[in-house]
């Protein structure tokens, strides 16, 4: 008897495990024939976009974290090597700096649930997530697209299955 109580909670045990496991809420990198990259999300994990800027031919690095509820990504600041057509000016987007050849936009705290973006011919689109980098451009054709997310490891598997 006491055998059987003991594989029963053991069981259980594994059970509530593999739910607690199956609910904790990931970082998805979804590209449009499936998952590229999933990663357990915590407040401020860190994110790198880099990608060359398609006007100025310039390289452009979006650093974003996620936010303290783990529900969505925000972009914390940019970095653009040139100031130009198509590059953010307006007071209002955060605070702007220029140091040596970076023109720094800081404190931009831009929220987004889902975020989508396309590789694109000569972008070089990078996303580093924490310390893995995803070199996107090397495995995808222009136009590709990638969406990032955060949802729990099951609901985000089933809804790129269902995309």
């Amino acid at each position: 008897m006491n055998k059987r109580i003991a594989i029963i909670f053991a069981g259980l045990v594994f059970a509530c495990a593999g739910v607690f496991w199956m609910l904790r809420p990931c970082l998805f990198l979804a590209g449009e024939d499936g998952v590229i990259a999933v990663q357990e999300a915590y407040a401020g994990l860190p994110i790198k976009i880099r990608f060359i800027h398609s006007v100025q031919k310039t390289p452009v690095e979006e650093f974003l974290t996620v936010s303290q509820d783990i529900s969505s990504v925000e972009l914390k600041s940019t970095i653009y090597h040139s100031f130009g057509v198509g590059l953010p000016f307006m007071i209002e987007e955060g605070n702007f700096r220029h140091e040596g050849d970076d023109f720094i936009l800081e404190d931009m705290n831009r929220s987004f649930k889902n975020l989508s973006l396309r590789t694109g011919l000569g972008t070089k689109l990078e996303v580093t997530v924490e310390n893995d980098l995803y070199s996107l451009y090397e495995n995808y054709e222009p136009g590709y697209r990638i969406d990032i997310f955060i949802k729990p490891r099951l609901i985000g598997y089933i809804s790129v299955m269902w995309q």
